[in-house]
């Protein structure tokens, strides 16, 4: 990842290459949780994700959100602390 990218485009243009969504949605949802646990000045902490793709159909919701925790990587996994995900097939 480029150093000067931020983590909310890194994500969404990981998961536009890997999954070719219908529907994609990421927000850095971090200043929600200012004063919890994880919660870093600047956010990039939290994010929610919506992801419809063909790709799903017939997974299990853990097989799903397996596949996106791969396909972003241990490089942004270890970077933030929450990752809500609302995943369909397309």
């Amino acid at each position: 990842m480029k150093k000067l990218e931020r983590t909310l485009d890194h994500i969404h243009k990981t998961l536009q290459e890997g999954f070719e969504p219908t529907e994609l949605v990421v927000l850095d949802v971090s200043e929600s949780h200012r004063g919890h646990s994880g919660f870093q000045d600047g956010g990039e902490s939290h994010f929610d994700v919506t992801i419809a793709a063909a790709q799903f159909a017939g997974m299990s919701r853990l097989a799903q959100h397996r596949a996106i925790h791969t396909a972003l990587g241990p490089q942004i996994m270890d970077r933030i602390h929450a990752l809500a995900l609302t995943v369909r097939s397309a």
